[in-house]
């Protein structure tokens, strides 16, 4: 199925109003149905080259394994092929990003942050590693749908901060899990049901870093109608805000159901796969 018939998406990254560089990277396709968002960490421009590396081979590689199998076709180990996909071609970056900061000293201590969402048959399977985040508009609801691998996030699960002192914390940037940084790294992978009229959002840390989610949540609602400016409004919000960190986002409109075909002749394809 082209899920661009169903699917409106919108990418957006900007350094912000201190940084000279952008070490972000964002990455959509709309056929095959995905987004993929990192945030680059490490000196000169090692990060860019994370984020970079981290959203070209995704996209490549989860393009290549969509076209081989159907996202929600079942795996033999009882997971979607989505998810299968995604914990495959996730540690398949992470070692790919871990050895070139090992063999290139320019590059030593480079990673990123990785968050992916794959839609298909009426639903979202997402990934993520680090603290860029995925939230989700429905209707008048907005809910953050993945939660930060980072010590804030801990220390809030700990009950030893409240999630408003979070906000005004220093320790913002401590994640607890990278890209890139060692040898292996377990990536969170969860299924979330999709329904017509969601708009989804998925960010850098330097949106929700400099914008409160309430604020966030009223820019999707009034803007959805236009993503385009919904997705330069946010930008422009967190650089009215001090824009400290670069910034980028990506936005997903859904705008029908995307059920996955389940007829005789879906069922002896994959038989013969």
């Amino acid at each position: 199925m082209d899920m661009s018939t169903v699917l409106e998406i919108v990418t957006r990254s900007e350094p912000g109003m201190v940084r000279s560089n952008n070490e972000d990277a964002v990455m959509a396709n709309p056929v095959s149905g995905f987004a993929v968002l990192a945030d680059g960490m490490g000196g000169y421009n090692a990060g860019e080259v994370a984020s970079g590396m981290a959203t070209a081979l995704l996209g490549s590689e989860l393009e290549k394994a969509f076209v081989e199998r159907e996202p929600s076709s079942i795996d033999p180990s009882g997971k979607s092929w989505a998810h299968v996909a995604l914990e495959t071609e996730m540690a398949r970056v992470n070692g790919a990003i871990y050895q070139a900061a090992q063999s290139q000293p320019q590059y030593a201590g480079m990673g990123t942050t990785l968050v992916v969402g794959v839609f298909h048959d009426n639903r979202v399977t997402v990934g993520h590693i680090g603290d860029s985040r995925l939230y989700r508009l429905r209707g008048e609801d907005f809910q953050q749908v993945t939660r930060d691998h980072s010590l804030l996030q801990e220390q809030i699960d700990a009950g030893l901060i409240t999630p408003e002192q979070a906000r005004h914390s220093q320790n913002k940037n401590l994640v607890t899990r990278a890209v890139g940084i060692d040898p292996e790294v377990p990536a969170e992978i969860h299924d979330h049901a999709v329904v017509p009229g969601d708009v989804y959002l998925f960010c850098s840390d330097g949106l929700n870093d400099m914008v409160e989610d309430d604020e966030i949540a009223m820019t999707l609602g009034a803007l959805s109608a236009n993503l385009e400016l919904c997705a330069m409004q946010l930008i422009q919000m967190a650089n009215d805000n001090g824009g400290r960190d670069n910034v980028s986002v990506i936005l997903v409109k859904v705008k029908g159901e995307y059920p996955a075909a389940r007829g005789w002749w879906t069922r002896l394809l994959a038989w013969f796969k």
